[in-house]
């Protein structure tokens, strides 16, 4: 499985809940700006990361693929 890095566009957010609701351990809710926002960790990606990338109705969550360095 690739690593990727999750960024949430807060401009294009309309905070529909769904992507805290889909996968709670990599997106929150933003109190400052009232948008979502994901962790800055590396994560894998999953099934469920895709789809909810994917399925969001403001196309606003961007998955970046890390390089593996170690070859």
């Amino acid at each position: 499985m690739s690593k990727v890095t999750v960024e949430v566009d807060s401009y294009r957010c309309r905070w529909c809940e769904a992507c805290v609701e889909m996968c709670p351990d990599i997106f929150y809710h933003d109190e400052s700006s009232g948008h979502a926002a994901a962790n800055s960790d590396a994560v894998e990606i999953t099934n469920d990361l895709q789809t909810t990338a994917t399925m969001c109705p403001s196309r606003c969550i961007e998955l970046l693929e890390i390089e593996d360095r170690s070859q």
